[in-house]
């Protein structure tokens, strides 16, 4: 297991924050939500969530610089058949932001999911993760194969042909060369809620991701980074559990900080069926950059997965 957990670290390659990852939101109007708020504990850390809908569990996972409402598109839909909860991740909005790099490191981010699951006394939880989310989703699923019914990944490569790009693709490399930098002793001090904001095209949601990031941790926020990120010389990892149930991968092309190149071999690392879409007009952000297309892909794929 220590070797999984230090072979997962070199996934948080991923993560960025380059105005060219960013690409303009597909519909801007803004959907009324009818959510309920609430916190699950994990190791005496508050989580916070909202959820609606009711029926068998679905979990959503944020990446950075976001917060739960980065799924405000998708969870109407999904809750026609789940009871749908998003999670702000420990660090952001209204979740605790523990001080210490050492409280942001992959067995405590994968605790807090478990920590929603068995708050909401379900046996298993499908379970959808963007970008930070994602890396945390993969983790859940490798960890916890008997919580995970089903995977959905958005533009987070699996760690095994991730960490190859990173340790082998210099176009990868320097896309990620953003990292190096989050891990610089002063780099919190050089965020703004502002600044962090700036992709969000919509006026109105701009204004709620103000909001949200001026209550979350840039230090928090940056200590993923911290905990976990791979110094160079960077090596591929190969060694991880195979994730055991069905995965949807759902990949913007336009990221460009994560290359199409950590999309092949993934099947090599699942024992279920894979689906794998691709969206070619679409960014870092698919899940806003192509809400429609995105929402109807995941509901199609969870109807015939059941």
């Amino acid at each position: 297991m220590n070797r999984f957990l230090r072979n997962l670290a070199i996934l948080f390659a991923t993560l960025f924050i380059s105005s060219n990852s960013f690409a303009q939101n597909e519909n801007t109007t803004e959907v009324s939500l009818d959510v309920k708020h609430g916190f699950v504990e994990s190791d005496g850390v508050k989580l916070h969530y909202v959820t609606q809908g009711e029926g068998p569990l679905l979990v959503l996972l944020h990446g950075f610089p976001d917060f739960w409402y980065t799924w405000r598109k998708q969870i109407p839909e999904l809750a026609q058949r789940f009871q749908v909860v998003a999670v702000d991740l420990r660090g952001y909005n209204q979740s605790d932001k523990p001080d210490g790099v050492e409280n942001y490191t992959v067995p405590k981010l994968v605790a807090d999911v478990k920590a929603v699951v068995t708050h909401f006394e379900k046996p298993r939880a499908v379970i959808v993760g963007h970008d930070w989310g994602g890396m945390i989703a993969w983790s859940f699923a490798m960890q916890h194969p008997e919580l995970t019914q089903r995977l959905i990944i958005l533009n987070l490569p699996h760690p095994a042909p991730l960490t190859r790009e990173l340790a082998s693709n210099p176009d990868q490399q320097a896309a990620s060369a953003y990292a190096r930098r989050f891990q610089e002793p002063d780099a919190a001090e050089k965020l703004s809620a502002e600044g962090l904001a700036f992709w969000v095209t919509d006026k109105d949601a701009r204004t709620k991701y103000i909001e949200a990031f001026r209550q979350s941790s840039f230090e928090a926020m940056l200590n993923y980074y911290k905990a976990n990120y791979p110094r160079p010389p960077y090596q591929a990892a190969s060694e991880f559990p195979k994730v055991k149930c069905p995965v949807l991968m759902i990949h913007g092309l336009k990221d460009t900080a994560l290359l199409p190149g950590g999309l092949n071999d993934t099947w090599n690392f699942l024992e279920n069926e894979f689906t794998l879409i691709t969206v070619p007009n679409a960014g870092h952000f698919v899940q806003q950059d192509a809400s429609e297309l995105v929402t109807q892909r995941m509901v199609n794929w969870l109807q015939m997965t059941e």
